[in-house]
């Protein structure tokens, strides 16, 4: 993860655009109308079986539990368009949390001689849980003490004074994974959401998350190997994976 550009464990119901969500039988999500009138969310687009075929050596941590219960902070997130257009999304998504992750086997970033790397002690808030104490966690492998400030900020969550707590809470891991998805171009132009939905293409996902490291001639084997993966998360399920697809 290149230097990248926050809520906890979500309440048992959360408030968004005038609607409550809370847990659904079956664990769907229903949103409940200021009127009382209640409305059925749309499913996941990726169902439990998927999951667990795309990544059938992952960490018992990334539980598919935690990532429904995530998704329910950005409600966009592979819930605009059509049926297509949302398989390819969260494709995109999970590809990208793939390669990553060693397809969801590693928590943390494995180079600890790293570490001490990502504090930018320009910050204003400086480096307060400690110099060596934002290398990467989670789905997306979070990294740099400003992007926990900013994640933490977004989420209502205190990661820069506790970004273990990345580590330690399957919901927080994938949370802040949908949040740079959602809202961060990182070393690109738009967010990987953006690309996605608004037809930029997967490749524009991959500057997002790791630019000129990865684009550009910079690394294409590690590009590449998203891309195998994005094909192959598409092929699971079901939809192809349109035009773009590198940088």
């Amino acid at each position: 993860m290149s230097r990248r550009g926050s809520r906890g464990v979500l309440a048992v119901l959360l408030v968004l655009g005038g609607f409550v969500f809370g847990g659904g039988p079956g664990g769907g999500s229903v949103a409940v109308a200021a009127d009382g009138g209640a409305t059925h969310k749309p499913r996941f687009v990726v169902s439990e079986r998927q999951f667990e075929r795309m990544f059938p050596e992952r960490n018992s941590f990334f539980t598919y539990e935690g990532l429904v219960a995530a998704t329910r902070a950005y409600p966009e997130f592979a819930r605009t368009g059509g049926k297509a257009l949302r398989e390819r999304e969260a494709a995109a998504f999970l590809a990208n949390v793939s390669h990553e992750t060693g397809g969801l086997f590693y928590v943390v970033a494995q180079n600890k001689d790293t570490y001490p790397i990502f504090c930018d002690e320009t910050q204003p808030y400086g480096c307060p849980a400690g110099h060596d104490a934002y290398y990467g966690r989670g789905a997306i492998m979070l990294s740099w003490n400003f992007n926990y400030k900013a994640a933490g900020d977004a989420l209502g969550i205190d990661l820069l004074n506790d970004p273990w707590l990345v580590e330690r809470d399957p919901e927080v891991a994938w949370m802040t994974a949908l949040w740079y998805w959602n809202t961060q171009s990182g070393p690109g132009t738009m967010s990987g959401h953006e690309a996605m939905v608004k037809g930029a293409g997967f490749g524009e996902t991959i500057r997002s998350l790791n630019g000129t490291a990865e684009c550009d001639g910079g690394n294409p084997r590690q590009m590449r190997h998203r891309v195998d993966l994005y094909v192959e998360f598409s092929e699971a399920l079901h939809v192809r994976p349109g035009r773009h697809l590198t940088c």
